[in-house]
């Protein structure tokens, strides 16, 4: 069945992450109504965010009348390096957003409420673990061998890419099914798993090791038999 728009998702007493949908009925009595206007309740510096917080941009134009707060709103949040912290409300859901001046334009991006971001420090990540210089070294060269200057148009969708490719050869065969064609050998990149290739030179320099005490031991029990 369809899901309302206001779904919510809570966490039951040991921390789980449960659903739970509210028919169409409890989301009227909310009383949200969608606007179109951006009420600005706070501004705060640009640095305090943590970027996790943003995850989708739209750009904002005036209103009919509204050219000179637009700009004077604009060029002060850039002077100033402030972001406006602001809610609305998009169809019937209520979302925290920031306005941020970029270039010519203002730009509202959605944001996340606090509740719905998981605290980094109940992560299974290694934490105290202090790797020896020369692998420190050998991961800069890595990184510093693929480094490139940030061109967006570099990075493509490929999976809508190749999903428009259907789309189109099933509207050129008049709606009917397609045979699946049999998918081509993926060409190898120049695409490097950083922890791959430093767990495969860290288990090389431990063989390594293991070899030499191995030689070393044999050594000792051959003078022993002399």
């Amino acid at each position: 069945r369809g899901v309302a728009w206001c779904e919510v998702r809570h966490r039951d007493g040991e921390g789980e992450w449960k659903g739970l949908v509210p028919g169409e009925n409890d989301c009227r009595r909310v009383g949200l109504e969608a606007t179109e206007t951006v009420e600005i309740q706070d501004f705060v510096d640009v640095e305090e965010i943590d970027p996790m917080y943003f995850y989708k941009p739209y750009y904002l134009e005036p209103q009919k009348g509204g050219d000179k707060a637009y700009v004077l709103l604009r060029d002060v949040l850039e002077k100033t390096n402030k972001v406006g912290i602001a809610k609305v409300i998009i169809k019937t859901r209520q979302y925290l957003a920031g306005v941020k001046a970029l270039k010519h334009a203002l730009v509202l991006e959605l944001m996340h409420f606090a509740e719905e971001l998981s605290d980094a420090e109940t992560l299974n990540v290694p934490k105290k673990l202090a790797p020896a210089k020369r692998e420190i070294d050998m991961a800069k060269a890595l990184v510093e061998s693929m480094t490139a200057k940030w061109s967006p148009d570099n990075y493509k969708d490929d999976y809508r890419d190749a999903l428009l490719d259907v789309i189109e050869e099933k509207v050129e065969a008049g709606g009917e099914e397609i045979e699946e064609k049999p998918k081509a050998k993926k060409q190898s990149s120049k695409v490097i798993d950083l922890v791959a290739v430093l767990q495969q030179s860290l288990q090389k320099a431990e063989d390594g090791k293991k070899k030499k005490s191995a030689s070393k031991r044999t050594k000792a029990a051959s003078k022993k038999a002399a």
